[in-house]
């Protein structure tokens, strides 16, 4: 969980102005009092997930590790119910484990609140993720929102039903206002259409409509943006008809449920036959989409002036949504929106071209990403986080389809797979190859050998990758067989068979030098220098990883770029040459960075740990041990032997410099630091606080009070408690408690404990 300049979190912020649910915010903020797991519960379009945003916000102040909001909206697949929820912390699964056994690992200790967002289409997975989450983490409460209770014995339910219909008989404008769906309309009318308020000439249209609505809020909001054109009066009458056509509709679907659908398709009809179109075609989209897929899968002549005029109508009528949170320009549907629009898809026959359609686009991006990756990771990777749902929901359906474009999609998102989602590459390509997709593509074979060795994994490696061999042979290309000659050989290092891991690279770098092809000449340089590193060779990785930095850099491969200075980083650190070794650790952490590769962040990490440690700088050698530490458990790594050579001297050094009891205080330190902070603190971008005696105050930072403060929060005292003892209020207490924060640039009360322990010798 990156550590946040702000509150910890990721709590999405509130946008529009909150109208009413007092009773139900009161009753929600209760349950936390005893309850662990509040679930507010109501049909689609009621409020659920504004409800929850404003609650999570009010009750954020009680959750000193951050308030997690966790959309599940877009997700299809059940298997990624925990994933989500990793990347929602800002996590990620690199490892072979269980995801939710690495959630409940990252949560034990923490004292947060998660919001699992509209989980009635994955109520059973969310239910196994809630009781494992509650049992691992104590400190842990859980606000979920459904169309149906998860079922959890510990599970306490807060209805939310649609807002209080208005009186037909109030003729009283003030007492009118107070009613809540009435509120809602007047309030998202005047910001519609900029001049609307509520007089004696329009009171009963509008209380008619709410009522007509059954203060189903998506839907008052949608006639709301109708007052731009139309009177109240006007959107009654033309309300009515679409009720009238629904009143013959399935029994068994709920009245509220045929509402929220007259409002939409009301809307939908009021749309001309372009506008229509696009929004039935947008409901094929997964998840976010941006104005080129929109021109090229929904819009016959793929024209982007039409593309931005017609999605900027439909954002207009508030039947699209901008999404201002991604920083690439991008629109998304409502959910209930996208179910509609799915159905009116079907019935205008349409889903199957859009399928193809879909399939075609992103294939192509997708082999585009795969061609320019080498040299435009950063930007490809930003595209891929946007569209990931659009991908995966192409590739699931190639996969069922058993379609041989499944296994192209799926590798050319290699890059992807290997510093954003280790695991769920992993899965994707055991599951294409035991289908017997991946028969006669040898790439294939090559990628999951590629992320098996990333989980440290030699037999799954050895294993796909000889597979590989065997078909490249037969039928080439001579360029993959380099490349899967070079990994099998780092498999085989990594299982202890050197004369076999030296026989594939010497063939691997014999037709890397008959073709001269860039990524085959990279793979035998990293393959010879990380077998050097694990083999402890430094001259061979030196040999083999400064002419692999310089072709990196020519081509302006970032991540391989990464992965040659870091084996020439710990071969140089071998030799003893620390200073060197860090210049080299220091250039691949920042571009680690950029490309937000938290593997190589983690060893970088400790490599600058050890340099830290040779200087004699011990206080800020643990501290990188301890942040290098929880990485690598939020990453799911396991340290390669290399590392854990240079590591075992530094350690020991480190720890006999400092003491026992120091070592482990700083170490907690650093293990306390989000990432972020703790790839500044390597950086150099930010210091270690400095080494105050922690009872002196002309030498602290804190002030006396707050030093008092400091210590108690250390105790794991409440601020009600720490009033109690130092005799001031609780507000005051909480003051004290922010400015200490503050002051020391932390973000979690155990921060506060953490630098006390560190500064109490």
């Amino acid at each position: 969980m990156a550590r946040q300049s702000g509150p910890a979190g990721n709590l999405p912020a509130e946008t529009t102005s909150f109208v009413g649910r007092r009773p139900e915010l009161g009753e929600a903020k209760n349950k936390f009092q005893t309850a662990r797991l509040v679930s507010l519960v109501g049909p689609g379009g009621v409020g659920k997930t504004r409800l929850s945003i404003r609650l999570a916000g009010q009750l954020s102040r009680n959750f000193p590790d951050g308030v997690w909001f966790v959309e599940l909206a877009e997700v299809r697949d059940r298997t990624l119910v925990a994933s989500t929820a990793l990347a929602a912390l800002g996590l990620r699964e690199h490892g072979t484990g269980d995801p939710i056994a690495a959630l409940c690992a990252q949560v034990k200790d923490k004292r947060l609140l998660l919001v699992l967002d509209n989980c009635e289409h994955l109520a059973v997975q969310t239910a196994q993720l809630a009781s494992n989450v509650l049992k691992a983490g104590p400190g842990v409460r859980i606000l979920a929102t459904s169309r149906e209770p998860l079922g959890l014995i510990e599970e306490h339910v807060v209805p939310l039903p649609p807002l209080d219909l208005p009186p037909l008989e109030i003729e009283d404008l003030g007492k009118l206002r107070l009613n809540e769906a009435v509120q809602l309309f007047v309030e998202r009318a005047a910001a519609a259409s900029g001049v609307f308020e509520l007089t004696g000439d329009n009171r009963a249209s509008v209380v008619e409509l709410c009522r007509r609505l059954d203060g189903i809020p998506l839907a008052i909001e949608l006639a709301a943006v109708r007052t731009r054109a139309l009177t109240p009066v006007q959107i009654c009458g033309r309300l009515g008809q679409r009720f009238s056509l629904l009143s013959g509709g399935s029994p068994a679907a709920l009245p509220r449920h045929q509402t929220l659908q007259a409002a939409i398709e009301w809307s939908y009809d009021l749309l001309n036959e372009q506008e229509a179109q696009l929004l039935r075609r947008l409901s094929a989209f997964a998840g976010r989409f941006q104005i080129d897929d929109v021109e090229m899968v929904c819009l016959e002549d793929g024209s982007a002036s039409a593309a931005t005029d017609l999605l900027s109508s439909l954002v207009d009528k508030s039947l699209v949504v901008r999404d201002t949170a991604a920083m690439t320009p991008c629109y998304r549907l409502h959910e209930s929106m996208r179910e509609f629009g799915h159905l009116h898809l079907v019935k205008a026959g349409e889903i199957h071209a859009m399928h193809e359609r879909l399939a075609g686009h992103f294939t192509r991006r997708c082999g585009q990403f795969a061609a320019e990756g080498r040299r435009r990771l950063l930007p490809w990777l930003s595209w891929m986080e946007l569209e990931a749902d659009n991908v995966r929901a192409v590739l699931d359906r190639l996969t069922l389809a058993r379609d041989p474009a499944a296994v192209d999609l799926a590798a050319s998102l290699m890059y992807f797979w290997i510093t954003r989602a280790t695991s769920e590459g992993a899965r994707r390509f055991d599951c294409l190859l035991e289908s017997g997709n991946g028969r006669g593509r040898p790439v294939a074979h090559f990628v999951r050998g590629f992320l098996a060795v990333l989980q440290n994994d030699p037999e799954v490696a050895a294993r796909s990758l000889s597979v590989g061999i065997a078909t490249a042979r037969a039928e080439g290309p001579d360029a993959v067989l380099a490349r899967l000659l070079a990994m099998a050989s780092i498999a085989s290092t990594m299982s202890a068979d050197p004369s076999t891991a030296r026989r594939q690279l010497e063939e691997a770098t014999a037709i890397a030098a008959d073709i001269d092809e860039v990524g085959a000449t990279l793979m035998v340089h990293q393959a010879s220098a990380l077998n050097g590193v694990l083999d402890g060779y430094p001259s061979t990785v030196i040999a083999s990883a400064t002419p692999g930095a310089a072709l990196s850099r020519e081509l302006g491969d970032q991540y391989s770029l990464v992965m040659m200075l870091m084996n020439i980083g710990l071969a140089t650190l071998q030799l003893g040459k620390s200073a060197e070794a860090e210049h080299h650790f220091l250039e691949a952490l920042s571009i680690a960075r950029d490309l937000d590769d938290r593997v190589a962040q983690c060893y970088l990490l400790g490599g600058l740990g050890c340099c830290a440690s040779r200087r004699r700088e011990p206080r800020l050698a643990a501290r990188l041990f301890g942040a290098m530490e929880t990485l690598r458990e939020e990453a799911g790594a396991t340290l390669n032997t290399g590392i854990r050579r240079a590591l075992a001297p530094a350690t020991a050094t480190t720890a006999a410099a400092l003491g026992p009891s120091r070592f482990a205080s700083e170490t907690a330190a650093g293990r306390s630091l989000g990432r972020a902070a703790a790839v500044q603190l390597a950086l150099g971008e930010n210091t270690p606080p400095s080494d105050p005696s922690v009872g002196t105050t002309g030498s602290a930072p804190l002030g006396r009070r707050e030093l008092e403060v400091a210590r108690l929060v250390a105790e794991g005292c409440t601020n009600k408690e720490i009033g109690g003892r130092l005799f001031l209020s609780e507000r005051t207490v909480e003051s004290h408690v922010r400015n200490t924060l503050n002051k020391l640039g932390f973000s979690k009360r155990a921060q506060i404990a953490a630098w006390v322990a560190a500064n109490a010798s």
